[in-house]
């Protein structure tokens, strides 16, 4: 017994006290204490699946990967939805700028457990709405995890994972799909696509919602955003819009050249949007349902870093955790 007390009371003042490497130097604080791949339980279907609340979909399980920031007890996490080129060294960057805070990470793949590599080319593999389930159903698997505070848990996502993070913050989405009804802290999307008006999507979470674009992007235009925007503005408590002049598509990606370069067949949306009365997302310049071989799809937008833009956007959103989550 003695043995068991003493392990436990030493793990607790290792977990008190600064970690350190065997040459007795502190170890950076963006490095994760401990990384975990969890499986999650969800399910694939339609957008028009998930507008209608019809839950008879494909059971998929998918991974997500936790990485438990340096610290004891229960600790704030972000949940990061990549976009249509999966996990990449975007997120990576903003986990180690989190972890270095406190705040542990949850990188969320929608991709692998249904056999896509990526969605660049072919955004029709995976219906867009079907991720905001996937959020929902990661949300209730990571609030009953021992190490995170399920109070302080924000979601931030990247063009199509921004798209899902901003939606998600419907009211209507989290009465249909979200039964263990957690609301994140924060939804904090960067350059979301927002070309679909959906019913009832300006009756939004309390909670803060911050949107980042680039007014040069050519892949996920700017203009729809600046009308929801405005229409979230009449109805939300904290919404916030930043623009960036001359930042482009994944302006935050740093293996990217500071020069617009070409995604080879990467797949536009110029098409004006709209959720139909049965569900239907409806293409408002034909009235027809939208299908992707719909003239208003384009391909071979642009990409670039913009060391700027990043800068400003990991201030803003780091300054906003800091407040939310009442860290140092």
């Amino acid at each position: 017994m003695k043995h068991i007390v003493g392990s436990a009371l030493l793990a607790l003042a290792m977990a008190a006290t600064a970690p350190q490497s065997s040459a007795g130097e502190a170890i950076s604080r963006d490095i994760a204490a401990r990384v975990e791949a969890i499986p999650i339980q969800t399910l694939t279907i339609s957008d028009e699946q998930f507008l209608k609340g019809d839950a008879y979909g494909r059971p998929t399980t998918i991974a997500r990967v936790l990485r438990v920031a340096q610290g004891s007890g229960r600790l704030p996490v972000v949940i990061l939805v990549a976009g249509s080129g999966g996990f990449n060294a975007n997120l990576d960057v903003w986990s180690r700028q989190f972890e270095a805070m406190g705040i542990s990470t949850f990188a969320m793949d929608s991709f692998a457990g249904r056999g896509i590599v990526s969605t660049v080319v072919d955004q029709s593999q995976l219906g867009r709405l079907n991720m905001i389930l996937d959020l929902y159903r990661s949300i209730a698997v990571l609030a009953a995890h021992p190490r995170v505070d399920p109070d302080r848990i924000a979601v931030m996502g990247f063009s199509r994972g921004g798209q899902a993070t901003l939606y998600a913050s419907l009211k209507r989405f989290h009465k249909n799909w979200n039964p263990g009804g957690i609301d994140p802290a924060a939804y904090i999307a960067l350059y979301p696509p927002c070309s679909t008006t959906y019913i009832g999507d300006a009756d939004v979470s309390e909670h803060p919602i911050r949107m980042f674009h680039g007014i040069s992007d050519d892949y996920v235009e700017i203009g729809p955003c600046r009308s929801y925007f405005a229409r979230l503005k009449e109805t939300a408590k904290d919404v916030q819009m930043v623009e960036y002049p001359d930042a482009w598509h994944a302006y935050d990606y740093p293996l990217f050249p500071s020069n617009p370069v070409v995604v080879q067949n990467g797949q536009v949306m110029h098409c004006p949007l709209k959720e139909g009365p049965a569900g239907t997302i409806i293409n408002t310049t034909t009235q027809k349902p939208f299908t992707y071989a719909d003239p208003c799809v384009s391909r071979n937008p642009h990409v670039a870093y913009s060391a700027t833009a990043t800068r400003a956007t990991e201030e803003a959103v780091k300054g906003l955790l800091k407040s939310l989550f009442k860290l140092n």
